[in-house]
């Protein structure tokens, strides 16, 4: 190390050190409050059933984000999935997309689906919710992330239900790779099917079930 010189009439080496540690400090600081970006931009929803208030009144905007940091910052401060009240959701989707079929780029979409029974609840449920945030987050899906609009955790008495929506449900190469992707992300067993159903068909369902486009 180089042995400061002190010249007469100039700042002493005590102070030249002083700013230099300084200096360094401010770097130091400065790299703490780097952030990581993603690729999109999200905005987190929340949904409570009052019976007494139109479904639109329900659903609320809790907050947007758009780097890692700040989804880690939101998902820690919230209540976990397995502790909302029933007949609660919450959504998360890009930015400008909103988590309703009647939304532009979501009305010819369709959804791949995770049924869970009420065991499921403390095992599988925030485990699954939290996987299907960080593929969304992550644009899990390579070059078919982009549609990909968001994804909805419905809490429900009799079984909770997880959605991805993607936008186009024609797109079978999109589809098909998102769904195969996923169901590894979740370690659903390979003779677990799980099934993709267009917001179309789930609208205008005769029954209590909605027939699959396509499988995984």
């Amino acid at each position: 190390m180089a042995t400061a010189v002190v010249v007469p009439g100039s700042i002493s080496a005590t102070s030249e050190k002083e700013k230099y540690e300084t200096k360094v400090q401010k770097l130091v600081s400065a790299h703490h409050y780097i952030k990581h970006p993603l690729q999109n931009k999200w905005a987190l929803w929340f949904f409570k059933n009052d019976k007494s208030k139109t479904w639109q009144s329900n659903l609320r905007l809790i907050s947007k984000f758009d780097t890692v940091e700040d989804f880690w910052a939101l998902y820690n401060h919230i209540q976990v999935s397995s502790n909302l009240m029933s007949g609660c959701d919450y959504s998360l989707f890009k930015d400008g997309i909103e988590p309703m079929w009647e939304d532009e780029l979501n009305r010819r979409g369709g959804r791949w689906l995770i049924t869970l029974s009420k065991q499921q609840r403390k095992m599988d449920l925030d485990r699954f919710w939290l996987e299907t945030l960080l593929c969304l987050v992550g644009e899990a899906f390579d070059e078919h992330s982009d549609e990909v609009c968001g994804a909805v955790i419905n809490v429900r008495a009799k079984g909770d239900k997880i959605a991805i929506w993607t936008t186009d449900y024609e797109n079978r190469e999109a589809i098909t790779h998102i769904g195969r992707v996923y169901k590894a992300r979740l370690g659903v067993p390979l003779k677990v099917i799980i099934g993709y159903q267009s917001h179309a068909d789930t609208a205008t369902k005769s029954s209590s079930t909605t027939k699959n486009k396509f499988v995984a």
